[in-house]
């Protein structure tokens, strides 16, 4: 309970400087009317002191207020909020100035003089206590980490302040940057040197970490990188300012930075207008793309988002994440027809957000009859009832293992994108989105390679050739939902993924960025049905879109009653992988 009271909030600072705002201000108009009387206050000017003081305070509040001078944590004050202390106190005592000629006769007997040296004393009372912190707070701090930070930025002197604060455990040595009018300087009393200074300061300091002020490109970044670890650094961290209460968070640069690919052209404004107010399906709602899809919802503001997945445990995971927001759960399979129809016909859906699907290539490969019957049939309901109750629009999560597939999994979201495009839709826009794999997902190679570092090794790779495309969860899911809303119904958006990357550079670069480059890399062999390259057909597209991000592939027709009976025989056929070679004549098989 008393751990509450003293917790520091917002609302308890605002509440403290008002209080201390308001005694200081009556003690230096005290002393005001004191050195105008050479210190003798006349007791017949009590009451135009009282009069005085009842105005000057909530004057002062009030343009203390509209300045933000109440929002500046208090540690943190420094020459711009000064500056706004001054300009509120000009305002202030302007504004008195005023009233008191207005006023005349309400504040006699009061002598004028005390106006401007009560401005003098009260910016200086009130600054310096607000400076007081910082004042002796302000101490080297000596830490076993060693630090140099690298970059001037917005956030070095919070990051600086932070260490002298004692919340961040690194006793900051120097400041490395490239921009001259920096080098030779001091910054928050910190040296300034250039970037050919680095190596030398790193051996000089006994520097263990780098924090880095300002972001890096990622070519740049990763260069860094190796050469910081070749010099022996063993912590390179980014640094964020923390909007919410004002610190900054410290983070080790991971492989997510050096991967993710951050496109120019997101359209923000365009998603929000798709998902705005619209009720939202989004079926494997528990998994990585899907939960990032309900994320996404929330943020750009969805009227009900429902939330679909057969997995209990993944759907109660992302149901708490978005208590807050308009959420439906719904514990299900779109395997299951007359329960997904209740779900349809419970709910006026707008969009369906299809991510449902089997993805992990090897499972698929041995479970040849469950991959068919969730990812096709599953699709298939999922988009029959769509067209049915008149979904304004549908989006399949394709993937890039359907294009010219060697495995079953591939082979099965070909035939769903081959549904997609050709089935009579009626009013319904109907879409499919491929792309490459995403960083961080469940059942991807990041997650098992830092499970493998954390054991110590050793990497398993299956080829030293193979290559992925990747791209951050987030920006993928953000590309889906603005390819989205480009779609008129039939397309299969193409998302640029960038640059392949070779699974053993990505274990050596994973290596080297938890410091364990002893750690040995193996080659397994590829799995069954696993391809040494994935493509996006980007060299076979149709169109570009007005985003460069967005590409469409060019249309395959399929007669959807031919269509309708393979899948039908699909179920049946004893040999599947035959019959799916049938419905996808570019699909050869790998069992390696």
């Amino acid at each position: 309970m008393l751990s509450k009271i003293f917790r520091p909030t917002n609302f308890k600072r605002i509440l403290f400087f008002i209080l201390v705002d308001s005694i200081l201000s009556i003690l230096t108009l005290y002393l005001a009317f004191l050195l105008r009387f050479n210190f003798e206050f006349p007791q017949e000017y009590l009451g135009s002191f009282i009069k005085a003081a009842l105005v000057l305070i909530p004057l002062k509040i009030l343009f203390f207020f509209a300045f933000h001078i109440y929002f500046v944590v208090w540690r943190f004050f420094g020459f711009v909020e000064y500056k706004k202390l001054l300009y509120a106190h000009l305002a202030v005592y302007g504004l008195f100035t005023l009233i008191f000629y207005l006023f005349h006769p309400y504040f006699i007997p009061f002598p004028r003089s005390v106006i401007g040296i009560d401005l003098f004393l009260s910016f200086v009372f009130l600054g310096m206590f607000r400076i007081s912190k910082r004042f002796f707070s302000e101490k080297k701090h000596t830490s076993d980490k060693k630090a140099i930070v690298y970059g001037v930025d917005k956030q070095t002197s919070m990051l600086i302040q932070s260490a002298r604060d004692l919340e961040i455990e690194y006793s900051i040595e120097a400041i490395v940057d490239e921009n001259e009018r920096y080098i030779g300087n001091y910054f928050s009393g910190i040296p300034v040197f250039a970037n050919e200074k680095l190596e030398s300061l790193i051996k000089r300091h006994n520097i263990t970490t780098i924090l880095l002020a300002k972001e890096l490109p990622q070519k740049e970044l990763s260069l860094f990188v190796h050469k910081m670890r070749a010099l022996g650094v063993k912590e390179i961290k980014k640094t964020q300012i923390l909007q919410d209460n004002d610190t900054v968070d410290v983070k080790s640069v991971s492989i997510e930075d050096l991967l993710a690919r951050h496109p120019k052209d997101l359209d923000t404004k365009a998603i929000e207008h798709f998902i705005e107010n619209k009720t939202v399906l989004i079926t494997g709602a528990g998994g990585s793309i899907g939960s990032q899809l309900a994320r996404q919802c929330a943020q750009f503001k969805a009227k009900k988002i429902l939330l679909l997945d057969h997995s209990e445990f993944n759907l109660y995971q992302i149901e708490q994440e978005l208590q807050d927001y308009p959420i439906v759960p719904i514990l299900q399979n779109v395997t299951e027809k007359e329960l997904l129809q209740k779900t349809f016909s419970n709910y006026s859906i707008d969009i369906v957000l299809h991510a449902a699907a089997y993805k992990h290539v090897p499972l698929c490969e041995e479970n040849v009859q469950e991959a068919i019957w969730n990812n096709i049939i599953g699709t298939k309901n999922v988009i029959d009832f769509a067209i049915e109750y008149k979904v304004e629009k549908f989006v399949l999560i394709s993937t890039d293992k359907a294009v010219r597939p060697t495995n079953v999994m591939g082979a099965t979201k070909r035939v769903c994108e081959l549904y997609a495009q050709n089935v009579p839709a009626n009013d319904t826009e109907i879409v499919a989105v491929r792309f490459g794999n995403v960083l961080g997902s469940s059942g991807s190679v990041i997650p098992k390679f830092k499970k493998q570092i954390e054991q110590g090794g050793p990497l398993t790779v299956t080829h030293p050739e193979i290559t992925r495309y990747f791209m951050l969860i987030p920006e993928a899911c953000q590309l889906v939902l603005q390819a989205a809303t480009l779609g008129q119904g039939g397309e299969v958006f193409v998302l640029d993924m960038g640059e392949p990357v070779k699974i053993v550079d990505l274990a050596k670069k994973m290596c080297e960025l938890s410091g364990r480059e002893d750690i040995e890399i193996t080659f397994t062999g590829l799995r069954p049905g696993e391809k040494l390259y994935e493509e996006l057909l980007l060299d076979e597209t149709q169109a570009s879109t007005k985003y460069e991000s967005i590409m469409i592939a060019r249309p395959t027709y399929f007669d959807i009653e031919t269509l309708r009976k393979k899948i039908d025989e699909l179920l049946t056929v004893s040999d599947k992988i035959k019959k799916l070679q049938e419905i996808v004549p570019e699909f050869h098989h790998k069992k390696h």
